[in-house]
């Protein structure tokens, strides 16, 4: 493995880090003010929009994609990694380049498994930015971290499919612009196991589908929304199905590899801001007679956190290299062992910034409280860390068991 980012990765991270320098970073205060303003925690901010067009301008849009298509040349795992660090210093740095979840997992699906007009109904007017989409997976009736307990419907009726079902934690549904959602349901509850899942497209202006509540992550709403869904008789023609019949599992499989990489790569670029907000708020204050830069239990925090971070990151780059050379099969271990290691790491550092601020640490002042609550909160999205530990205890026995 490399250590050395590919000509194409280093060009790309010089354009991305002048303009997250240049126009993100002096445009958060203009978006926490504008949201404020709007009084309604899910309005899209004409801040954002201007963001987006700067960096379509500078080829810095749709940077996530790893296949070559006709929409984009592609760009591979280890090379946009470095890219989604970047991005994950802001929280509004991956939607101005049209790089934020759920959205690009949607899009890779698309790209993989979608049809024809499929892709030209949907994933176009993502691609561009025109809208929003969300994927409905998880439930509230059942622990959906075992995909096989998923309980919603998707039965053929006639010409159409007909979806029953409750969803929750659907990111992005808050959203007026999300117009998409895929739909997690069992097709065939006597099949196999892992065969018995089915995913399918769902405009979310179909009648029968209703937000039921906006739910709130300690306590914050997210401009996006993680909402609370229910589906009731939901019909969309026969072609609104996405892939084969029962293969619903293994395409989630293929969409959450890449994810989990992004996420990780972001969180530790979190990380990065909260280090670097820790060391200017330690160099700046002063406490019993010096700046806390100077005494040792802040000096431990921080060397803590460089070397957690740097840590992690090369797991990080380790399984995104994987993932490239050898595909998401030989890669799951990897990739299970950064989701259980980066938010946890990103988490303490986080917490060791907020403590050095004291009472500001935990105002919106300051994003490390918000920056918390979303690695908390990472540590259950795409699977808790308890799932992704037994993968990697099991995959080890199997090097003494054979099996």
């Amino acid at each position: 493995m490399d250590f050395a980012l590919s000509p194409k990765a280093a060009e790309l991270s010089a354009r991305l880090q002048d303009f997250m320098r240049d126009l993100v970073y002096p445009a958060e205060p203009v978006y926490r003010e504008q949201m404020r303003a709007a009084g309604t925690p899910h309005y899209q901010p004409p801040v954002l929009e201007e963001l987006k067009e700067q960096a379509r301008a500078r080829g810095l849009w749709n940077l996530f994609l790893p296949h070559k298509t006709e929409w984009t040349d592609g760009l591979g795992n280890l090379d946009y990694a470095p890219l989604a660090e970047l991005t994950g210093r802001s929280p509004i740095a991956p939607e101005a380049l049209n790089c934020s979840a759920p959205d690009t997992g949607n899009m890779e699906l698309l790209t993989l498994f979608g049809s024809a007009d499929q892709q030209e109904r949907w994933l176009r007017p993502l691609l561009s930015g025109q809208i929003r989409s969300a994927f409905l997976m998880t439930e509230p009736a059942v622990a959906s971290s075992d995909a096989t307990n998923i309980q919603t419907r998707i039965e053929r009726d006639g010409g159409d499919w007909v979806i029953n079902g409750r969803k929750w934690w659907i990111s992005g549904t808050g959203d007026p612009r999300c117009q998409l959602g895929i739909v997690m349901g069992k097709t065939d509850p006597a099949a196999a196991g892992h065969e018995q899942q089915s995913m399918i497209l769902v405009p979310l202006a179909r009648p029968g589908i209703t937000i039921v509540r906006d739910l709130t992550v300690f306590g914050y709403n997210d401009r996006e929304g993680h909402c609370e869904v229910a589906l009731d008789n939901v019909r969309v023609p026969a072609d609104s199905l996405l892939g084969a019949v029962g293969a619903g599992f293994a395409m989630s499989q293929a969409r959450l590899g890449p994810g989990r990489i992004h996420h990780c790569m972001r969180s530790i670029g979190a990380a990065e801001r909260a280090l670097e907000l820790l060391c200017l708020r330690a160099r700046d204050r002063v406490a019993f007679g010096g700046p806390l830069a100077g005494k040792g239990v802040v000096q431990a925090a921080i060397a803590d956190s460089r070397i957690e971070i740097d840590q992690a990151r090369l797991l990080t780059l380790h399984a995104a290299w994987l993932m490239d050379t050898a595909g998401s099969k030989t890669a799951r271990g990897a990739i299970s062992a950064i989701k259980v290691a980066v938010p946890q790491m990103a988490a303490r550092v986080i917490d060791r910034a907020i403590q050095v601020h004291g009472g500001a640490g935990l105002s919106q002042d300051f994003p490390l409280a918000q920056a918390y609550a979303l690695q908390r909160y990472l540590r259950l999205a795409d699977g808790p860390d308890e799932v992704h530990r037994t993968v990697v205890a099991k995959l080890e026995l199997r090097k003494y068991t054979g099996r």
